[in-house]
């Protein structure tokens, strides 16, 4: 609760300096921003962190699936729900047929 408090704070002294200052201000803050993220080198940069987190994502997946592997999941999610397994198991008991759905 103490953080919510203190971010709504900065906020609302955001707010009011961000008023004070006007749109000029804000006009130049903006222009700044901009020839940063235009800038070649930032670009370039932003570039190689970017391929250096989906290496790390996909470094990542390898370890986890070594360790459960898909089929786990697959096996989950593929598993019967209680009405069908409870359909399968009144079919054993009166000794139909399993599979071809024919009498």
């Amino acid at each position: 609760m103490r953080h919510r408090i203190t971010f709504i704070a900065g906020l609302a002294v955001g707010y009011v300096l961000g008023a004070k200052a006007g749109k000029e201000r804000y006009e130049q803050l903006a222009r700044a921003a901009r020839r940063i993220a235009d800038n070649p080198t930032v670009q370039e940069t932003a570039g190689l962190v970017g391929a250096q987190v989906s290496n790390a994502g996909r470094t990542v997946y390898t370890k986890v699936s070594e360790k459960l592997p898909v089929t786990s999941l697959r096996d989950f999610l593929a598993r019967p729900t209680e009405e069908e397994a409870a359909a399968v198991e009144r079919t054993q008991i009166n000794g139909a047929p399993l599979g071809d759905g024919s009498r």
